[in-house]
């Protein structure tokens, strides 16, 4: 039968929760001096609370500054500056840099239509930087006007790290925020000094420009009246992207489970539980047909169950990250236990759902319970001391201009996760586009990744905060210190074997953070490198061409073999991930047999997939 749990409510959508009445994971706020156990002082709050007036700034502050602190970035600024300003040596170094580099240009200046003088005399781009790939950049005076951003770029790298005395964290961040104002000058920014521009407007007439006005507008308009991007009105939620057939099964407040049918005769006996993270539609893992996972997996005889998030408001404001794991993951494998009894699961969890599923997993096995059968985790991190530039948004002065800035909405707002994302790759999400699109006049044809990416989602204050504080900031997880229902948990406990993906070029979770969990976890680990990001590594199907991966496992009891040992120790395959882990589970799981019946009870009254609250 399905069960639909309602959160109690605060007072109202942007209030604190109602003295005495209990909200989701949190205790009952005291109303006396006896309850508490403390003096109450009325005149005043304690100095350890949040005023109101800072929360109300901070919020203000936000709007103006895209939710970065400005105490955070200046204290940053202040401890490089101090350090440089008395390290004379290094002043010397970086002024001696600077006149090596000069005497170079010149020189290469000097000889730039000679036939002998190579494109990238002086200083190449680095292998990712794809400003200056096209052949239009190795004629001068294009190929001068990179090599002088590319040498200044360079030398203020070095000026701002490497500095004695500066705190590794601060550095990260003057690094970051001096590569953000470079990188507006980059000469492919602007038309008088990119080749590929002035060659495409010398070949239309000018055409390009027109199109890239229109597209500027397009962009403009979408914004202000928050609609989709031109063409991706094609892909539709439930008709051509998450439309693997299936059924809901259960539903509570924050939650509906998918059961999806079967598409062959036999099925294995296990079913695969899908936790997607809530900082994204679950449907990236059911796009269109030939991108979706879950449509894969059913292809190859597998039950396949996935959790729908329900995309949370101001209401939700004190759902806390214990209930995504109670109410989702808990939730779930009591639903599937009725419907598959006597299975144990294969558990995925796929980003901040696989440190979730790693919690629910580590609690598990703590009280005795032998549900999850596996455990993969794709891009999901367990251990958050180096957790790639995602970081440099993670002190504790960054973090309470967050909590300050999510208290007056009582979520954090789509746009705000957007624009972190896009500055930890703007080259590629910002700049990039920028000369693609308004420059060249060339929109990107759309996707259904992209589309899928413009469908966002918010995140619950206290959650996302819990999740800040314990996991990124003070790595409670990793060091012993995290609690589930008022216990500590251990990775170390978990000894059911263990299928780890990391993406090479992944910026929200490194591989080499990822990789971490071989020594926090007593269980078989197969951990698995594909090429791609965050997202395009884990969506590889089989017919998709480019695709490679590295891939060893490491018994319980085998010696660590260290990441960099390990890039050189695992044997490379050309093609997608996805069949090596499909054949992963086959070996770990009973024979084939018949599909399990479609969800338990009464079910008539829930939605077929893919459900009401991936549409909200």
């Amino acid at each position: 039968m399905s069960v639909v749990h309602t959160f109690p409510r605060p007072a109202g959508p942007a209030g604190p929760p109602t003295p005495g009445i209990p909200v989701a994971g949190v205790s009952p706020s005291p109303v006396s001096s006896e309850a508490s156990g403390k003096r109450l002082v009325p005149s005043a709050e304690p100095a350890s609370e949040p005023q109101p007036l800072d929360r109300a700034l901070h919020a203000m502050l936000a709007r103006f500054t895209g939710g970065i602190s400005p105490a955070a970035l200046s204290l940053a600024w202040l401890d490089w500056g101090s350090h440089l300003a008395v390290a004379p040596q290094r002043q010397m170094e970086l002024a001696r840099d600077v006149l090596r580099d000069i005497g170079r240009f010149v020189e290469a200046a000097a000889h730039a239509t000679s036939p002998e003088q190579k494109p990238w005399s002086v200083i190449q781009p680095h292998g990712r930087d794809r400003r200056f790939k096209e052949p239009q950049w190795e004629v001068a005076p294009f190929n001068l006007l990179a090599q002088a951003f590319l040498l200044g770029e360079r030398w203020w790298h070095d000026a701002t790290t490497g500095v004695r005395g500066v705190s590794r964290a601060n550095e990260a961040i003057v690094e970051f925020s001096v590569r953000q104002m470079l990188d507006t000058f980059a000469p492919s920014n602007f038309v008088a000094t990119n080749p590929e521009v002035l060659e495409k407007a010398f070949r239309s007439g000018g055409e390009n420009f027109i199109f890239g006005w229109q597209n500027w507008c397009s962009d403009l308009m979408r914004l202000l009246f928050a609609a989709k991007s031109p063409g991706h009105e094609q892909f539709v939620v439930g008709k051509t992207v998450a439309a693997s057939t299936g059924k809901v099964v259960y539903r509570n407040e924050l939650m509906e489970l998918i059961q999806y049918a079967p598409t062959t005769a036999k099925v294995r006996p296990e079913p695969i539980l899908i936790v997607p993270a809530w900082i994204m539609k679950y449907y990236i893992l059911d796009l269109s047909r030939q991108n979706s996972l879950v449509r894969y997996l059913t292809s190859q005889g597998f039950t396949v169950f996935a959790i729908s998030w329900r995309n949370p408001d101001a209401r939700d404001r004190d759902v806390a990250f214990d209930d995504y794991r109670n109410l989702g993951v808990m939730a779930a494998l009591d639903t599937i236990g009725k419907i598959v009894p006597g299975r144990k699961a294969h558990g995925l969890g796929y980003c901040l759902g696989g440190t979730l599923l790693s919690i629910a997993a580590a609690a598990m096995a703590r009280d005795g319970d032998v549900r999850l059968g596996t455990v993969t985790l794709l891009a999901a991190q367990t251990d958050f001391t180096e957790a790639g530039e995602l970081t440099l948004f993670i002190n504790e002065s960054q973090v309470t201009f967050l909590e300050d800035m999510m208290w007056q909405r009582g979520f954090l707002d789509t746009a705000q996760m957007a624009g972190a994302f896009a500055l930890l790759r703007s080259n590629d999400l910002i700049w990039s586009r920028l000369s693609h699109d308004y420059l060249m006049g060339d929109a990107a044809p759309p996707s259904d990744l992209m589309a899928w990416n413009a469908d966002a989602t918010r995140l619950p204050y206290r959650m996302h905060s819990e999740y800040l504080r314990k996991l990124f900031l003070d790595n409670d997880l990793a060091e012993g210190r995290y609690t589930v229902d008022g216990r500590s948990i251990a990775l170390s406990d978990i000894h059911a074997p263990m299928f780890v993906v990391g993406t090479l070029a992944d910026h929200v979770a490194p591989w080499r953070s990822v990789y971490k969990l071989h020594y926090q976890v007593d269980a078989d680990v197969t951990f698995l490198l594909t090429s791609g990001g965050h997202n395009a590594g884990v969506v590889a199907p089989p017919d998709d061409p480019g695709h490679s991966y590295q891939v060893m496992t490491k018994a319980a009891d085998a010696p660590y073999v260290g990441p960099d040992q390990w890039l050189k120790l695992a044997p490379h395959v050309e093609g997608s991930w996805w069949p090596e882990w499909t054949q992963w589970l086959t070996a770990r799981s009973g024979n084939p047999c018949d599909p399990p019946p479609i969800g338990s009870g009464d079910i008539e009254s829930l939605p077929d997939a893919p459900g009401d609250y991936v549409r909200t």
